[in-house]
């Protein structure tokens, strides 16, 4: 076992390498009763390995695929071939890999297979089984379509996403290219899969997440991932909406879900790469470098006669939950007995969870502006906060501690939000280097890298010209996980 818990900004429960670099999650599948993470893994990439029963607790495995003479190994899925329609199973079932093999000149679509549950790979003797002149030409996405009994592939290929069709994983056939004008730069790592709308099983769309390698520049930010929702027949996908951003923090990337979860439990579960190509390879992080963030709960939800993504903690992160401290009822700001959120004096944080909900009814003295200042040391914060007049949820890392190996990395991220009820409900997950914020039950999800000092751990509530009340407040310390990971 490497002891990492001490490194200075090692992620206590959030997903990281033992050792070296990590970028985009690839092929999550779920199969005999363990989540499979592979993700890319040093230079040149390789796939990196992990299993966990609980998407919380990892078991690091051997390298799942290395580069060979067709390339490196980039993006791509991993599905359960049930019916062993690729004839790698002798009539069982498996895991099949469809993978991008890299060069400088080109970019092709391989497979791999495994007979053991993913302990050991074969790659396909038949490989590339996909080629194409395109420069961008990578990160397949890979699911069974039941409706037409075929398997489909949402291909990235430059400014647009391609589909294809196989009955045997070998053999792809070119069926439609979808392409947005309000989609600007190279696509990247498409995800595709279906959910009911408001939980009801006759209202079924459709969602199409991709990553731009082109930013799209909004009040507050720069929107790195979008998602469509709309129809797909198994060849073609139309969308009735978007883009629409799907994470409005910097530190959220190439998002892909786990496919294969068995259909009594019937979520659809997504992580991203939680980084930025800005600065990700100067963050001050070693002998690590680049992680990934929480597992979240996919739903469709109706809002305002629209359809929208809601994001959610997954709710096996609660077995973290150890010292438990709770507040009700507190005025913040005029008329504040304990000084402006002073009952939280003496109160630290470094890996915890936060749940506070605001009560916004009384409009003539409500505040302008409030929220919770974490990680505060000398001449440190950051600010999750929210603007009562443009209703708007943010995270200030302008002050967050180290930020001076990147220029672009002191920032401000906003995220639209309105109030539910007449109430502000905040889900805060804080870790050594990183917070992420969930706003009224996932409507509005930001995930941003931060690098405070390790002092700084003083956690303070806050509301500037007016009042607000602070209904709940519930402060979790979360245990690590670096107690039960080794490298084998």
């Amino acid at each position: 076992m490497i002891e990492t818990r001490s490194d200075l900004f090692r992620p206590q429960y959030h997903f990281t390498a033992p050792q070296g670099w990590i970028n985009d999650p690839n092929g999550l599948v779920f199969f005999q009763g363990e989540y499979h993470l592979f993700y890319q893994h040093k230079r040149p990439l390789h796939w990196g390995h992990a299993v966990s029963p609980d998407l919380i607790h990892w078991q690091h495995l051997p390298i799942a695929l290395a580069p060979d003479e067709l390339g490196d190994i980039w993006s791509g899925s991993v599905v359960v071939d049930w019916n062993d329609t690729s004839g790698f199973f002798d009539g069982g079932s498996g895991l099949v890999a469809i993978f991008t093999h890299h060069t400088p000149q080109s970019q092709s679509q391989s497979l791999a297979f495994s007979r053991d549950n993913g302990r050991t790979w074969n790659k396909y003797a038949g490989n590339p089984v996909l080629t194409s002149a395109e420069r961008d030409f990578r990160d397949p996405k890979v699911f069974w379509h039941a409706p037409t009994e075929r398997w489909a592939m949402v291909l990235a290929t430059g400014t647009s996403v391609s589909f294809y069709t196989s009955t045997d994983l070998r053999t792809w056939v070119f069926t439609s290219r979808f392409t947005s004008d309000g989609l600007p730069g190279v696509w990247e790592c498409p995800d595709m899969f279906a959910l009911p709308v408001d939980e009801d099983p006759a209202r079924i769309q459709w969602v199409l997440n991709v990553s731009s390698t082109t930013p799209v520049h909004v009040r507050g930010g720069a929107i790195s991932m979008h998602y469509f929702v709309g129809n797909f027949d198994g060849e073609c996908f139309s969308a009735l909406t978007g883009p629409l951003p799907t994470t409005y923090g910097a530190d959220d990337y190439a998002a892909v879900s786990w496919s294969d979860i068995p259909h009594g439990d019937g979520r659809r579960i997504w992580l991203g790469w939680m980084s930025h190509w800005n600065y990700a390879r100067q963050v001050p992080t070693d002998p690590w470098q680049g992680m990934l963030t929480l597992p979240r709960g996919l739903t469709l939800r109706s809002h305002a006669q629209e359809i929208r993504l809601v994001q959610q903690p997954v709710r096996e992160l609660e077995a973290l939950r150890r010292e438990t401290h709770t507040w009700h009822d507190q005025a913040i700001g005029w008329g504040d007995s304990t000084g402006d959120g002073n009952f939280l004096a003496g109160m630290e944080v470094d890996a915890c969870e936060i749940i506070a909900e605001f009560e916004v009814t009384e409009r003539k003295t409500l505040a302008s502006e409030f929220g919770l200042r974490i990680r505060v040391g000398e001449h440190q914060e950051t600010r999750i906060g929210y603007i009562v007049a443009a209703e708007t949820l943010f995270v200030d890392r302008t002050r967050s501690g180290a930020s001076d190996f990147h220029p672009g990395f002191p920032t401000r991220h906003i995220a639209p939000l309105s109030f539910t009820n007449g109430r502000l409900k905040l889900q805060i997950f804080v870790d050594r280097c990183s917070i992420e914020v969930f706003g009224n039950d996932g409507a509005a999800y930001l995930a941003d890298l931060i690098f405070p000092d390790q002092r700084a751990q003083k956690l303070e509530i806050y509301a500037d010209s007016g009042a607000v009340t602070l209904s709940s407040l519930k402060l979790y310390h979360l245990a690590s996980i670096w107690d039960d990971q080794t490298e084998r």
